[in-house]
């Protein structure tokens, strides 16, 4: 690629744009859906505190790798993967970055729709009133059906859709820069009427108050597979970002901000949650049904509950829009570079191929309930697939591309920029990549499989 197609590239304008972009792709349901209800199946504290070392010490430079990655080949994954590592198979990473962003979006664009769902019930009071069992009920009886869950689906594919055809600057970033502050709003909001109610010191106490005992191997490695979760590391979406990062932006201080950023909305959708449930007597071990069962019943009991039930599914749409953008822009940044595509038509292609497989995942929680894998539909195969397998192969050979084969000297550039900043934190960074971060991603890999049995 010559160097004025290079410097024609779109890129996000300045620090503040690189960190709402990127802070909205890692800032998503894995923060403010998956985070609390695994916080409260791992003991509160106890896995607020692993959290948070995972994701300093191992999270911070997962992500600045692919910062590297990016900003080097100023490519997608897959063209990144074959400039740097020309005639060698590397490229193979980032076209499986590229193919597990297609198989998320298509799950999780599913549970998108839903928030759209809780949304709509919020403004027409609808989940008012209910008893814990008519929650269950209701949520089981949407999913089961094809017409809403599908509508859902298919207008959040078209907001996605709609914002990524705009292009980097005037789509992505653009929009996130107004999201994320509103998104930070909400959630500000949403802690301070929790910590309100009468009895929210136990939830505080239950989050911030490390019972050290608890720290089981499970509870380490859950954490960890969560902070790449988090991160949205492994699948492309950062090398993608990275590619549209200035030359003169400090990439180990723009991951930090993204970072705290990230761990910021996590903990206080903790704050938001855990003092509610434990001042209205729900439980905070509930699972995965956490948000749409127990929090609307939570919501129900509390003055002006109405209110902060649709202030929360909005909090949760935003979140998930400011990812699904991300993940969507993985797929339209290969077609526009790889096979020479106009943004337009790439936008489209993706959104419709995209939608095919979507279709079918929403459709299997009922119509295609019938086809299983393993006692897994066709949305739990993707989840599995890319969460357990995908996600961390590609984080183990990002952080083995940059720690054992790509030049430490072109690292050493890209983290100096040329040698404008000083590099005192390269040995550390370059120990954790070559050493700690394979063996933890491994670690988390063998446990998802359940090669490594933990109690």
């Amino acid at each position: 690629m010559s160097n004025q197609t290079q410097n024609q590239r779109d890129s996000f304008s300045n620090k503040f744009a690189v960190v709402a972009a990127v802070a909205g792709s890692a800032i998503g349901l894995g923060n403010i859906w998956r985070f609390p209800y695994l916080t409260g199946q791992n003991g509160g504290g106890a896995f607020l505190l692993v959290y948070l070392v995972c994701v300093f010490m191992i999270g911070i430079p997962l992500m600045t790798s692919e910062f590297v990655i990016g900003r080097s080949a100023q490519l997608n994954p897959y063209g990144a993967f074959k400039k740097l590592a020309p005639r060698k198979p590397w490229f193979l990473i980032g076209l499986m970055g590229v193919a597990a962003a297609f198989m998320i979006l298509a799950f999780y664009t599913t549970v998108a729709g839903w928030t759209l769902e809780y949304f709509y019930q919020s403004l027409t009071g609808n989940l008012m009133g209910k008893t814990d069992a008519q929650l269950t009920t209701m949520f089981d009886t949407f999913l089961m059906s094809s017409f809403r869950p599908l509508l859902w689906f298919l207008i959040f594919m078209g907001f996605t859709g709609y914002i990524v055809i705009s292009g980097v600057k005037e789509g992505i970033e653009k929009f996130t820069k107004i999201m994320m502050p509103f998104l930070f709003l909400l959630i500000l909001i949403l802690c301070i009427r929790s910590l309100t109610l009468p009895g929210a010191k136990a939830g505080l106490q239950f989050l911030f108050r490390p019972d050290i005992s608890k720290i089981a191997p499970k509870v380490i490695l859950e954490a960890l597979g969560q902070s790449f979760f988090s991160l949205s590391v492994g699948m492309g979406t950062l090398i993608t970002y990275g590619s549209y990062i200035k030359k003169d932006e400090n990439l180990i201080a723009s991951a930090g901000l993204i970072t705290i950023a990230d761990v910021s909305v996590a903990v206080l959708a903790g704050v938001a949650i855990f003092p509610a449930v434990f001042a209205l007597g729900g439980s905070p071990a509930s699972g995965s049904g956490l948000t749409f069962i127990v929090l609307p019943g939570i919501f129900d009991k509390m003055p002006l509950g109405n209110v902060f039930a649709l202030m929360f599914f909005i909090l949760l749409a935003i979140a998930a829009l400011t990812s699904t953008i991300s993940v969507l822009e993985v797929i339209v940044a290969y077609l526009t570079e790889e096979l020479k595509m106009s943004r337009r038509k790439a936008t489209l292609a993706a959104v419709l191929s995209v939608s095919v497989l979507g279709i079918i995942t929403v459709l299997s929680f009922g119509t295609l309930s019938n086809i299983q894998f393993s006692n897994m539909n066709i949305f739990k195969l993707l989840e599995y697939l890319t969460s357990n397998i995908m996600l961390p192969i590609g984080g183990l050979f990002i952080v083995l591309f940059i720690g054992w084969f790509y030049s430490k000297d072109q690292v050493r550039k890209e983290l100096t920029n040329e040698g404008a900043l000083k590099g005192k934190i390269l040995p550390v960074f370059m120990f954790i990549v070559k050493f700690v971060a394979p063996v933890a991603i491994s670690m988390v890999f063998l446990y998802s499989l359940g090669v490594i049995k933990s109690t």
